[in-house]
């Protein structure tokens, strides 16, 4: 299984509970299952974090991607079918969106598009939880994927599914 990661995935986890100065384990670890073809972020998405708003002295995320052993590790090396981000618009969110509702979309259809490439062998992850009321440009990322037929899960459940503690060195070089 591929874990594609939603931006959500790396600014909560670094602002919430794995911030970067105080669980830099999760990090490593983050950068070695990348390494490995385990998890991977389109480059959309990656964009999407590199370009937001941050301060660049102070944001510890934005100097992590900078780092280009975990740009090269964390990138998806894939260009995007532009006929399933399509289709993640029109099946995902609504057939006849406006501009702007396009626009409060962001990157996620791109995300989407990857995970419809090979849907049994990709699982989206994200810190979005299920809001099954919300229409239109406002449905979240586990709704729409469920939708699309995609998998999805939470930083937690991906964790669980590729091992992650902190001592993963040590337990890695057995």
């Amino acid at each position: 299984m591929l874990y594609l990661l939603d931006a959500s995935v790396l600014i909560t986890a670094n602002n919430s509970y794995y911030g970067i100065d105080r669980v830099p384990e999760f990090w490593e670890w983050l950068r070695h299952v990348a390494s490995a073809g385990q998890v991977k972020m389109p480059l959309e998405i990656y964009e999407e974090i590199k370009d937001g708003p941050k301060d660049e002295d102070k944001d510890l995320l934005y100097g992590w991607l900078q780092d280009k052993a975990n740009k090269d590790a964390l990138v998806l090396s894939e260009q995007v079918d532009e006929t399933l981000v399509q289709h993640a618009v029109t099946v995902g969110y609504a057939s006849d969106l406006t501009d702007d509702e396009v626009e409060q979309l962001g990157r996620d259809p791109f995300l989407l598009s990857y995970a419809l490439a090979k849907p049994s062998e990709r699982c989206i992850v994200t810190a979005e939880v299920s809001k099954p009321k919300r229409t239109r440009q406002n449905r979240h990322l586990p709704d729409v994927c469920k939708s699309l037929g995609l998998k999805s899960c939470d930083i937690f459940a991906l964790n669980r599914a590729l091992e992650f503690r902190t001592g993963w060195k040590k337990t890695d070089q057995r």
